[in-house]
């Protein structure tokens, strides 16, 4: 099997993509939003999709989109042939069309909505976190694509707050913040109690007295005796 970002020669696949896309939607009876076939047209030859093909047939595809002006990046359209379920393609998918968002908006936090427990896991896998729906782009096209899930109408009864589908988030600067904590030195402290801290502090005083006990002559002491 071999996992492409999306090329011209990859066209050939749109139409059994997108009906399996919409096939899927009607079976599982929640939401993956309809889209035309010159919209995954255009994805495809701008090269913002990854397509899975063998042996000339179509496995798997995904595509990818901005919104706010590229502040935010979506994973969308996420779909496996049903001859290739069940087999690890999806998370194959999913990570290289990830990696394909960081590489291209690598200062992008990169966002899903879903309601698979497969693509859940495969989120959580990746670095995302589950948040509110304010957390998202507010983009007004973002949210009128919504417009041919058949759950938009408890998107809209809900004022864009929740529906159905989990909203899953990847912001960078978690990965960079993390990156810091772990390249911080040692503590060579960590483990320590206070009552270790306590003894060793008093210890340390008890022998710096011993030491300037050591050093002080008493009166009765010879010039000589501290002559070396």
């Amino acid at each position: 099997m071999e996992i492409e970002i999306s090329s011209c020669e990859h066209l050939m696949y749109v139409s059994e993509i997108q009906q399996e896309m919409y096939d899927s939607a009607q079976r599982r009876g929640t939401g993956i939003a309809k889209r035309s076939i010159e919209y995954l047209s255009k994805k495809i030859s701008e090269g913002n999709a990854v397509v899975a093909t063998e042996n000339g047939e179509w496995v798997g595809f995904c595509y990818i989109e901005t919104w706010s002006h590229g502040k935010f990046v979506a994973n969308s359209g996420l779909i496996v042939s049903p001859k290739f379920r069940n087999g690890g393609v999806a998370t194959q998918i999913k990570q290289r069309v990830f990696q394909l968002s960081r590489d291209k908006y690598p200062e992008a936090k990169v966002f899903g909505l879903t309601t698979g427990l497969a693509v859940m896991k495969i989120n959580s896998d990746l670095g995302y976190k589950p948040v509110i729906y304010s957390e998202l782009t507010q983009d007004e096209e973002f949210w009128n694509g919504c417009k041919n899930c058949v759950n938009y109408e408890i998107l809209m009864m809900k004022e864009r707050k929740n529906c159905l589908c989990t909203a899953m988030l990847f912001v960078p600067e978690n990965i960079d913040k993390k990156e810091v904590v772990n390249n911080q030195p040692e503590n060579k402290y960590n483990g320590v109690s206070q009552s270790d801290f306590a003894y060793s502090a008093q210890n340390s005083a008890s022998e710096f007295h011993v030491t300037i006990n050591k050093n002080k002559r008493s009166p009765d002491e010879k010039e000589s005796h501290l002559s070396v």
